[in-house]
């Protein structure tokens, strides 16, 4: 099972500058590459300081020359937000400037709050159609000349320029019901899947549903399946409440802005009060401790070996968290430290 690293620029106040929080991603990334880290992943998000990334091709791109073997993921674009043309085109860019190291991550589309602002309050439980659309219209893209008459886009013939290193980026698709992971199989699209605050029930439930769909399609070769979760390692028995409240408090802005219902000042938007989510089962203090991947090496390691062998290529450390950035690397060092060499 290799190993990732999934981030964003995130932001909870104002007390640190964009270039600040730019600079502790790198120095994040920097270490995992050190620490033999397959990909780093940085996904899209708009207009909220929660999740910083506009552009997840730029963040890739200024990676590239400070980085030398890590690959470049993006994890994930949003389908409906882009243009196929544009989308195949600035890929295949940043494929050439780092090297042929970029990873392609594609998704529908989650928040509501984006969809709102950056396709017309178009309802994001819509957003499958762009994405079963655009994944074989980019790969076409990158072959050579296209046209395209769909529902979402159409345009003449049209081809990638310019084309990408790799003759076709490795393609990941975020799936969670059964059809997103039988798209993704029969479209020789690798799989991402995460099971947020859930127990390792859901990962067994999501890994199965990968499995269905490889048996679906006996003719494919079986892609690869990234399981991302939120990570945090801590060495005294009595630190898992640090990454307990961290990933509480990073869920009680996500909650509020997927909910939809405040209005965003300057980016910011109020996260859903402790008293609420006191009375939220999902977000007990000690079924988050038993849910996310929190613990010492040990126990984070015996956990890990039951998702090798369900078969998961890939474990992305999922590093947000709204923890300080020194907390955020005492717990990828410890991991890199502890746990990677148990993999190896």
């Amino acid at each position: 099972m290799k190993f990732s690293l999934f981030m964003q620029m995130e932001r909870f106040d104002t007390s640190k500058t964009h270039k600040q929080l730019l600079d502790e991603m790198v120095e994040l990334v920097q270490i995992a590459e050190a620490g033999g880290f397959e990909t780093v992943w940085v996904g899209e998000h708009h207009s909220m300081e929660f999740t910083i990334g506009p552009n997840p091709l730029s963040f890739l791109s200024y990676l590239a020359p400070l980085t030398s073997s890590i690959r470049l993921g993006v994890g994930t674009f949003v389908a409906p937000f882009w243009h196929p043309i544009k989308l195949a085109s600035e890929s295949a860019l940043v494929d050439i400037m780092c090297d042929g190291r970029l990873e392609f991550g594609i998704a529908r589309g989650a928040y509501q709050y984006e969809f709102d602002r950056m396709l017309d309050g178009e309802a994001a439980s819509d957003g499958g159609k762009y994405l079963r659309e655009i994944v074989p219209a980019v790969q076409k893209l990158w072959q050579g000349d296209y046209a395209h008459e769909g529902e979402c886009w159409r345009f003449p013939t049209s081809t990638s320029v310019p084309k990408p290193l790799q003759k076709q980026p490795p393609m990941w698709v975020a799936a969670r019901d059964p059809d997103s992971h039988n798209f993704a199989v029969k479209n020789n699209c690798n799989v991402m899947v995460t099971p947020l605050f859930k127990s390792d029930d859901e990962v067994d439930s999501l890994v199965d549903k990968f499995d269905t769909a490889c048996a679906n399609n006996p003719e494919i070769a079986r892609p690869k399946i990234m399981c991302l979760r939120h990570t945090y390692l801590h060495e005294s028995e009595d630190d898992w409440l640090v990454g307990v409240n961290g990933i509480r408090n990073w869920y009680s802005h996500f909650s509020s802005l997927f909910r939809n219902q405040l209005a965003p000042v300057d980016g910011f938007c109020a996260p859903i009060s402790e008293e609420e989510l006191d009375t939220m089962p999902d977000f007990n203090r000690e079924t988050l401790k038993e849910n996310l991947m929190i613990g010492t090496p040990n126990t984070v390691i015996n956990r890990l070996k039951h998702y090798e062998a369900l078969g998961i290529d890939e474990y992305s450390f999922w590093s947000d968290n709204s923890l300080s950035h020194e907390e955020k690397k005492a717990s990828l060092k410890l991991f890199i430290e502890k746990v990677v060499p148990e993999f190896n």
